[in-house]
């Protein structure tokens, strides 16, 4: 994404588009362009999560989809007000006079009211300041609710709800700016164009923090735990992939050759990986399933979103394959590690957003900013790839240690993860109230089934 604080100060011809030139540091007119694409890729990135909330709804045991639908749009709401108030200031306003300003963002812009009638700064693109900020709190947002597939079937809904809280707070905000804003990594000169760092590394760490606060589902390795609703998951896969062109084409903030070259590229990406995951999976089990090329799809996906602005095509398709078989192999890791990451965040978007990352101290073709920020197989030196592999490991590991001390206060006050008997009868009846399908299955004591049968001999049967 684009440094909103504007790294480059005067007018920088585009090298890969010779005839577009940037005018850096002041502020231009409404350009109704950029403004009308910028407000459709916040719609196309706000539907990111229905769709993750499909996507995982649909991999879940049928008696936990509503619950794990709920936790995404339970993301919408606490994020949505956390960012209104207080978010977007720490994450995109400047305090150079502090000390501070290399680990968090001032509070310039609390409430957002400061916001208002004004136009961005950034590279002369000239859209209102709130579309700005829309955009990237669909980006908190969605962060945040990756984090809940790592943890399905298993936690308290009034827990996760704080959670979303002060995570957002503690852990999105601060690494947004330290990546997108003036922060350390920034100014260090890391790449990350729409998030691979940022969003995707940061909540898979965050999920195998989670897994060991909250510990195995019951059963984990014993029973099976197949996805309920495969259509489901196909569906989700597909508003992923579609609201995705929002998520990478409009980080670049405006509407030029760059937002065209990461449209291409999102898609030549997520194509090779769902078609590498499919190969790996016919290979290795003698069948090439759904769930495996929405998977693949999703991981192609994750792997180029840090890349995809900064890369040629030909490597778009280097990235997709390494995505699509390391992924695929990847999600196996919880077997052999031992932690029940329920719908594999740390597989796909933990392992997915660093081949993303890393990718671009090999492939970065072009020095975008004012800086060369080419990869070794253009000519760029060592330096550039050290930042890549930086920018995971101290976000990662920032992520999961203060996951993990979250998770652990919440649990030891509140408590966080449901009961064994909750969970056994299924978290949709015991936390909400309601099941995803009315198909006869669930019954008070003492009620006759609708085809007949005798009353459940217990006061509340679930089929999984």
């Amino acid at each position: 994404m684009r440094n909103t604080a504007g790294r480059a100060t005067k007018p920088q011809a585009n090298t890969l588009w010779p005839h577009v030139t940037r005018k850096e540091g002041r502020v231009v007119k409404i350009d109704s362009g950029t403004t009308a694409w910028m407000l459709a890729a916040t719609a196309l990135v706000l539907l990111m999560t229905p769709g993750l909330a499909f996507f995982y709804g649909g991999m879940t045991r049928a008696k936990s989809v509503l619950n794990m639908m709920m936790m995404s749009f339970g993301a919408i709401v606490t994020v949505t007000v956390a960012w209104v108030l207080f978010g977007h200031s720490l994450a995109f306003t400047d305090n150079p006079s502090s000390a501070i300003n290399n680990v968090v963002g001032g509070f310039d812009a609390l409430g957002l009211q400061s916001l208002v009638g004004t136009a961005t700064e950034n590279d002369g693109t000239g859209m209102p300041s709130l579309v700005f900020s829309a955009f990237q709190l669909t980006f908190a947002i969605i962060t945040v609710a990756l984090i809940s597939g790592a943890i399905a079937d298993r936690a308290k809904f009034g827990a996760w709800i704080l959670f979303s809280i002060l995570w957002a707070t503690i852990v999105y905000f601060p690494v947004a700016h330290w990546v997108w804003g003036t922060g350390w990594l920034n100014t260090m000169g890391i790449e990350d164009f729409a998030g691979g760092t940022v969003v995707h590394i940061n909540a898979g760490a965050a999920g195998l923090a989670l897994c060991f606060v909250l510990g195995k589902r019951h059963g984990w390795r014993k029973e099976p735990m197949r996805p309920h609703n495969l259509p489901f998951v196909l569906l989700g896969a597909g508003l992923l992939w579609f609201g995705w062109f929002g998520f990478n084409a409009g980080s670049e903030l405006a509407v030029d050759g760059t937002t065209g070259l990461a449209f291409m590229n999102t898609q030549i990406a997520t194509a090779v990986a769902a078609g590498a995951w499919l190969v790996v999976e016919k290979m290795r089990d003698g069948h090439a399933t759904s769930l495996g090329v929405a998977s693949g799809a999703v991981a192609g996906l994750v792997a180029i979103t840090p890349a995809c602005g900064f890369v040629d095509p030909w490597a778009a398709i280097v990235i997709g394959l390494l995505a699509g078989v390391i992924c695929a192999y990847a999600v196996g890791l919880k077997y052999r590690l031992g932690f029940d990451d329920s719908l594999d965040v740390v597989g796909v978007h933990l392992v997915g957003g660093v081949i993303g990352a890393v990718s671009l101290g090999f492939l970065a073709a072009y020095p975008f900013l004012d800086q060369q920020s080419e990869g070794l197989f253009y000519g760029g030196g060592v330096g550039q790839l050290g930042l890549q592999v930086l920018g995971p490991v101290a976000v990662g590991g920032y992520s999961f240690v203060v996951t993990w001390v979250l998770g652990k206060i919440i649990d030891r006050t509140m408590g966080f993860r449901i009961s064994t008997e909750e969970e056994m009868t299924g978290i949709d009846v015991t936390t909400h109230a309601e099941t995803g399908y009315d198909l006869g299955t669930v019954y008070a004591s003492g009620v006759t089934s609708p085809n007949g049968g005798a009353a459940a001999p217990a006061a509340k049967k679930v089929d999984a």
